[in-house]
């Protein structure tokens, strides 16, 4: 970094103040319920994707206490489409904590903060700059990309100890001990600078108010930072979903384990291979066969690969999710109507701890849309995914019943399907 610490905290002020975002609805209070489930929401979520979630959460929980009070499955309902359903589960669970061990209300220090589960450092910092003008640095994935590029910051930020230093460097950039009352608009314009201007590909330089003092900039390399030579590698899974709708409009959902992906989401029967599917059957399911074309789906720390299959009936009765013929070139299109009574499990599997529910008739859900099904709401996205489809919870809708499988051809999984469509 090339000029004064306290030039570069006053430009970011100065520069929020005048070109940053304003007017955001958890900024109009210094409420820390209402910062904390902003921070929460915006963790790997943009801006935009999660105004359209705060107000709808807010109004149904106003209140921490109110948060506490209501059942996981309504919380998780009120999340449905943002995604990362942990968050949510850790934001209830905090919640409980805050209202009965603190009477609701939140600690006045990042380091008290930090001690409530599911709130890190960074989050930490947020709330309590935000909320009580606490000197203390964040380090979200936009203010680490800013730093270690007016720093040039050279280490590896794969490695724990390198991100170490750059809190330290982060804690250095602060503004003065007298300063603290511009700790909300100095946070905020960290966090401001990274999502509108130093964008991680294409950078616009030229209106930053630190290009100055930007050690990358000056050296024409920006996009070189932050430097990371390690990258996570992705677990591989191969899973098998069953999608099953009776005649009379009945599906059946089972409610997944606390633990592993999609924890306790209502999710179609998961198995491991097909034989597991079959077995767990009373009758056999289908005859025939047709397959779809292989595509992929990127999760944080897994990459599905996803197979689609439908093994028809006699009935051979098939529709798309658009209501044309469907065609096996096309994925996501093979559905397929199957009677109910083949439902039921053959016999009980000890290594299936689950919860089934069968939903019935008289609904169109799309999307997102969430399913009152007594005290147990259903959570549904379209997972044969089409573009502008979205993938934020374990299930599926469709009109008819489809067997998917979700295997690791990786061969075969760029072939058929445009790139870019899964985002």
């Amino acid at each position: 970094m090339t000029g004064g610490r306290g030039g570069f905290s006053r430009a970011i002020v100065s520069w929020q103040a005048r070109y940053g975002r304003q007017g955001l609805p958890w900024q109009s209070i210094r409420d820390p319920y209402r910062v904390w489930l902003s921070e929460v929401m915006l963790q790997q979520t943009q801006v935009s994707t999660v105004l359209r979630y705060f107000e709808k959460f807010i109004r149904r929980f106003p209140t921490v206490h109110a948060l506490a009070a209501a059942p996981e499955d309504d919380v998780m309902g009120q999340w449905s489409g943002l995604g990362y359903y942990s968050r949510a589960r850790n934001l209830h669970q905090c919640a409980k904590v805050v209202v009965s061990q603190l009477g609701g209300d939140f600690p006045t220090s990042a380091r008290g903060l930090e001690e409530l589960p599911g709130i890190g450092r960074s989050t930490a910092a947020a709330i309590a700059s935000f909320c009580f003008n606490e000197r203390v640095a964040i380090l979200d994935g936009n203010v680490r990309r800013v730093l270690s590029r007016v720093c040039a910051f050279e280490a590896d930020l794969s490695a724990a100890k390198h991100q170490d230093q750059l809190w330290e460097l982060a804690t250095a950039l602060l503004p003065g001990p007298h300063s603290s009352a511009n700790m909300p608009r100095y946070t905020q314009g960290l966090m401001d600078l990274g999502a509108t201007v130093c964008h991680r590909k294409n950078p616009a330089c030229g209106i930053c108010p630190v290009r100055t003092m930007c050690a990358a900039a000056l050296a024409g390399d920006p996009e070189r930072y932050p430097v990371r030579t390690r990258r996570p590698r992705r677990e591989v899974m191969a899973l098998w979903l069953l999608h099953a709708r009776s005649r009379a409009g009945e599906v059946w959902l089972e409610r997944r384990p606390a633990s592993g992906i999609w924890a306790s989401l209502y999710c179609f029967p998961v198995f491991s291979d097909r034989v597991a599917l079959e077995g767990s059957l009373a009758t056999p399911l289908l005859t025939g066969m047709v397959e779809g074309a292989v595509f992929r789906h990127a999760l944080t720390h897994r990459e599905l690969h996803i197979h689609p299959e439908a093994r028809i009936s006699s009935v051979k009765f098939a529709m798309s999710l658009d209501g044309h013929p469907s065609r096996t070139e096309q994925p996501g299109q093979l559905l397929y109507q199957v009677d109910g009574a083949m439902l039921a499990p053959r016999a009980p599997d000890r290594d299936r701890d689950i919860t089934p529910v069968v939903v019935s008739q008289g609904f169109q859900p799309a999307g997102h849309e969430i399913l009152d099904v007594g005290e147990h709401p259903v959570y549904l996205v379209t997972l044969l995914k089409k573009r502008n489809h979205r993938f934020v919870a374990p299930c599926q809708w469709t009109q008819y019943c489809v067997v998917v499988g979700l295997g690791a051809s990786a061969h075969q999984t760029r072939s058929r399907h445009p790139s870019g469509c899964l985002s």
